[in-house]
């Protein structure tokens, strides 16, 4: 279970990071603030160019703070990093290893670097390392390079883990055994940091979200509290064609809207609650009107991500 203490694993204040020269300066991080509970799987999410990996670049420790305050674990990721680094593990989307040695070589070697390192056959075989174990890194796919990139980030047995993209070129089961291992790291009290490009991904392993756009965080919450928040799901009906759409809106809330985008296909995109449904199937009843099929779409957490946004990640 996550743990109980008040101390963020993570805590951003008013971060500014800015790049270029005077005439042209961009500010990838604009006054960005944001938490991440210990024991938590908490997702950064946010299009490109938002700064999210700028931000999360700094709580490594690979960049300074222009203006603003980070802590990781209550630490200086900067001026701390010599104590951070044994408690910290960082995947990156790519490099991270030499060219020419083979996979198994590299995290023998990053296991060597640490107290108390994870059994490095354990988590070959976990990870279905063995197919590629002395394959040089230089010939690796994809796949193999994050599942490699995964393992180096938790063999030395961090409190707290970076993940960028751990999933990106996966296949689905090596996808679902990265999702199981991301649940037992909570499990064992271990606080994840994830970025991911996949919605379901993070809506499936997430405790807590942060949304980041234009530098700012511009939402947060669990991912069940930011689909709530949002404003409509959406009821599709097959029936016969030609329905009285102003008559079937006035039995939906306020702000609803009913189309039939072909002859017989009707969206009524609403809040959907049982009275709703009860109103509209009713509304059909009173019209004799024979319903063919009734689909309720839940929004996802995608569809807030592009209400906030307007953009797809990418």
């Amino acid at each position: 279970m996550p743990s109980t203490t008040s101390t963020p694993a993570v805590e951003v204040r008013d971060l500014v990071m800015h790049y270029g020269r005077r005439d042209t300066v961009v500010r990838a991080v604009d006054g960005l603030s944001l938490t991440v509970a210990p024991g938590t799987v908490t997702a950064i999410l946010g299009p490109n160019g938002a700064g999210k990996t700028t931000t999360i670049e700094t709580c490594e420790g690979f960049r300074r703070p222009q203006s603003g305050t980070v802590r990781v674990l209550g630490l200086d990721p900067v001026a701390d990093a010599a104590a951070l680094r044994p408690r910290v593990g960082v995947m990156l989307q790519s490099g991270g290893a030499w060219l020419g040695v083979r996979a198994e070589e590299m995290l023998r070697h990053m296991a060597a670097l640490h107290a108390h390192p994870l059994p490095v056959d354990a988590l070959v075989e976990r990870l279905g390392m063995s197919a590629f174990a002395r394959t040089p890194y230089r010939r690796l796919s994809g796949g193999q390079k994050q599942r490699l990139s995964l393992a180096m980030a938790i063999v030395g047995r961090p409190e707290l883990v970076f993940l960028d993209e751990p999933t990106a070129g996966l296949d689905p089961q090596s996808r679902r055994a990265t999702w199981d291992l991301v649940a037992e790291l909570r499990d064992q009290g271990v606080t994840t940091v994830l970025t991911t490009h996949y919605m379901d991904e993070a809506q499936e392993l997430s405790d807590f979200v942060h949304i980041v756009d234009a530098g700012r965080v511009i939402s947060s919450g669990t991912a069940a509290e930011l689909v709530a928040d949002g404003a409509r799901n959406t009821i599709r009906l097959r029936a016969r064609a030609g329905l009285d759409l102003e008559s079937l809106a006035k039995e939906l809330p306020p702000e609803s809207a009913v189309t039939e985008p072909s002859a017989g296909h009707y969206v009524l995109s609403t809040s959907v609650d049982p009275a709703v449904l009860h109103r509209v199937t009713g509304w059909c009843a009173a019209h004799d009107v024979l319903l063919e099929s009734v689909l309720v779409e839940q929004q996802t957490l995608e569809d807030r991500f592009l209400e906030l946004t307007g953009r797809e990640l990418r």
